[in-house]
């Protein structure tokens, strides 16, 4: 359950640097972060930090595709989160 929650909370706190930096370069227009990247570590595991980064710092919200998937991969992640810290 640590090992689960350590991983989970490692992810999250990349993808949310991800968003902030993402949204950074978005107001310089500099170069930013490919959308298969921030899908890939919101996927494996940083759901919950990526939906929070998108959220807090309103970066790809009014992509549909984001708001629903990034909200239902921090749902299943905090679920597994839940099931484990349950059993």
């Amino acid at each position: 359950m640590i090992i689960l929650a350590a991983y989970l909370a490692a992810l999250s706190s990349f993808a949310f640097i991800m968003m902030w930096a993402d949204k950074r370069q978005a107001q310089a227009r500099g170069p930013r972060i490919p959308e298969k990247r921030l899908w890939l570590v919101a996927a494996i595991g940083g759901g919950i930090g990526a939906y929070a980064g998108m959220m807090l710092f309103r970066h790809k919200t009014k992509h549909t595709n984001f708001r629903i998937g990034f909200f239902a991969l921090a749902v299943v992640q905090a679920g597994l989160l839940i099931w484990f810290a349950m059993a």
